[in-house]
């Protein structure tokens, strides 16, 4: 098991950038896939970055695509969220999530979530 506690959230303009970390405690976090996820108010939790155990290979929601970058340090533990060109629809709360295994989308499939960290972009 893992805790994942993320931090680097914030208020900043649109344009703006912000760094996203996941800090996960335990000795086995090379094991698990990572992802990112975001819930805006109203709307359910989706996918927006995952990461390999290995991080040899990412993935990106196609709204991020070309904006973010999903990356990882297994030697700090520590999973990271580089957000530029940020934009008022990429306000949410923004969750780092784990699994054992291969990266997957649907939330539902990750077993170990953080508490989240706020972004919030004004226009």
């Amino acid at each position: 098991q893992v805790q994942l506690v993320e931090s680097g959230g914030g208020l900043v303009q649109a344009g703006d950038s912000l760094r996203l970390s996941c800090a996960a405690s335990g000795r086995t976090f090379s094991r698990y896939a990572m992802g990112w996820f975001r819930q805006a108010p109203g709307k359910e939790r989706t996918f927006v970055a995952g990461i390999t155990s290995s991080g040899d290979s990412t993935y990106y929601a196609d709204s991020v695509k070309g904006r973010f970058t999903i990356s990882r340090d297994n030697a700090k533990n520590t999973m990271y969220l580089q957000m530029n060109s940020l934009k008022p629809e990429d306000t949410a709360v923004y969750y780092c999530a784990a699994r054992v295994g291969p990266v997957v989308f649907g939330r539902n499939l990750y077993n170990y979530w953080g508490q989240g960290t706020q972004v919030t972009v004004s226009s």
